[in-house]
């Protein structure tokens, strides 16, 4: 007896055969095929709920494989098609069919309990060619989102059983439709001043550029990286179909929201672990924050108080959109293509360059304060913007501030720009332009090759800072509805290059 189901390989699913086979000899219930210590205490989740369920248990030597052998089995995802294989084998229920596949963990009571993936294995049922998939009804929802599935959400053992034997069928669950009443933590109209750091935020978003805010503490760097996700595009079915999946294996997904409607944003503590911030584990490996930000914004509030090998950890996926995680148990790829937004003191107390003359620092002591950030990590975030005190005058301006709506638009219309320029190459956003393309998409005009030339002198530049000065350019032609990159826009571009802000009063 072969019933199908399904498994997680990171965030990627993948079917599997539970292979149910009854022998006479003494009574025993063993269970092969890789299982980890959560599947093999399947076989006492499964003895009790079908005994609590009214059903006969098989009295009879029982060997239960998960195929493939290969792979590692992990989890409770097993329990409801191993007691439908035993069930089937026991002639208690019908043999179900080959297009039909289960999912889901088993209280000892027979209850249905709602498990992590859920999206993922969906998906990869869809593409196996399976019609019909049960699982838990708190997991139904996010079931659907794999068009094409009939989706039954199961309570508990008794009512799966009086759906096989026809008595008592139950209804496929209806296609998830998002509520637009969702509302953003934060807008730019309560934003006082800043104008400058307020244009760098836009133009991060219009080019999906990575951001550095400097500056002392009250000075509103925390506010204005809340108010990033309320200007960036809306995601796409697509990409909020990949970011839900990683947040579904993360279990951070539940059944009043199953998919993410907006871009993500996390902000970890910088106490986080290197293994929390980059994903890994022991024998299963999990997403990190590095991967639940994908699509989306990871903000680092006090950037130098991160650990320096977790800080590090993002230097692969910054260029290259996913990491490579290496474990004992084997080697998994997550995507990880996020915006990266930072935010720092300028010194350790925080007061340095502010009106109040407070900060005591030495330059040495700076100096060091700065080092725990890495010129490769820093080399990699495109805008570097001082954040200076709000004055008084704008903390008592009566007049509201530009909203996150009005700015959206022109983000929407750059990036649509964007897309019509960047159409079946793959690139998403100037961000991703290729060193070997940036010929083609960032010509510069002869002033603007002067000025280009001049500051890479001047400033010590490198390759990396000389491409994603362009690119930044290009973002900016792109808000001012221009085909080509003029001086202006360039000279805007390289002013948010100054690393020397970091180190100047």
């Amino acid at each position: 007896m072969t019933v199908k189901s399904l498994g997680l390989n990171g965030i990627t699913g993948y079917e599997v055969q539970v292979e149910c086979y009854l022998s006479g000899g003494l009574p025993s219930f063993d269970l092969v095929g890789l299982p980890d210590a959560a599947v093999r205490e399947a076989r006492e989740r499964v003895r009790a709920a079908v005994k609590n369920c009214g059903a006969q248990f098989p009295v009879n030597r029982i060997t239960v494989n998960l195929a493939p052998a290969s792979e590692r089995k992990a989890g409770t995802v097993y329990d409801l098609p191993i007691l439908v294989g035993l069930l089937a084998c026991g002639e208690e229920i019908p043999r179900p069919s080959e297009r039909t596949a289960f999912i889901g963990e088993l209280s000892l009571t027979g209850a249905v309990r709602r498990i992590p993936g859920v999206l993922p294995m969906a998906l990869a049922a869809r593409e196996h060619g399976i019609r019909e998939l049960f699982v838990p009804a708190e997991n139904a929802a996010e079931a659907t989102l794999a068009s094409g599935l009939t989706v039954y959400g199961v309570k508990d053992v008794r009512q799966l059983s009086g759906h096989l034997r026809g008595a008592a069928p139950l209804t496929p669950t209806p296609p998830w439709t998002p509520n637009d009443t969702e509302t953003f933590p934060a807008d730019l109209r309560d934003v006082m001043g800043q104008e400058q750091v307020r244009r760098a935020l836009e133009i991060a978003a219009a080019g999906a550029h990575n951001l550095l805010f400097i500056g002392s503490p009250g000075a509103g760097k925390s506010m204005l990286a809340k108010c990033m996700p309320s200007i960036l595009p809306d995601l796409t079915r697509a990409e909020a179909l990949e970011s839900t999946a990683i947040w579904s294996v993360a279990g951070l997904t539940d059944a009043e929201h199953p998919m993410l409607t907006r871009r993500p944003f996390r902000s970890p503590h910088h106490t986080v672990s290197t293994a929390a911030f980059a994903g890994g584990g022991k024998n299963v490996i999990r997403p990190g924050e590095i991967s639940l930000a994908h699509r989306g914004v990871l903000f680092l509030d006090e950037l130098p108080e991160f650990h320096r090998d977790a800080l590090e950890a993002m230097r692969q996926p910054l260029e290259d959109g996913e990491i490579t995680i290496a474990r004992a148990s084997g080697t998994v790829r997550l995507p990880a293509n996020f915006q990266l937004l930072c935010a720092m003191n300028p010194c350790p107390c925080g007061w340095r360059g502010h009106p109040s003359g407070r900060c005591r620092c030495s330059p040495r002591t700076v100096e060091r304060y700065v080092e725990k950030i890495s010129g490769p990590l820093l080399d990699r975030i495109d805008l570097h913007v001082r954040v200076p005190s709000v004055e008084y005058e704008a903390m008592r301006r009566r007049e509201l501030s530009e909203d996150s709506a009005t700015v959206k638009k022109r983000v929407d219309a750059a990036r649509e720009i964007q897309r019509k320029r960047f159409e079946g190459t793959g690139i998403m956003s100037n961000a991703q332009i290729p060193p070997s393309k940036l010929a083609d998409y960032c010509a510069l005009n002869q002033p603007a090759e002067t000025l280009m030339k001049n500051a890479f002198r001047t400033m010590g530049l490198t390759a990396r800072s000389h491409d994603r000065i362009l690119r930044v350019a290009r973002t900016i032609a792109d808000l001012d509805g221009a085909d080509e990159i003029q001086a202006t826009h360039l000279a805007e571009a390289v002013q948010y290059r100054n690393t020397d802000l970091l180190l100047q009063r």
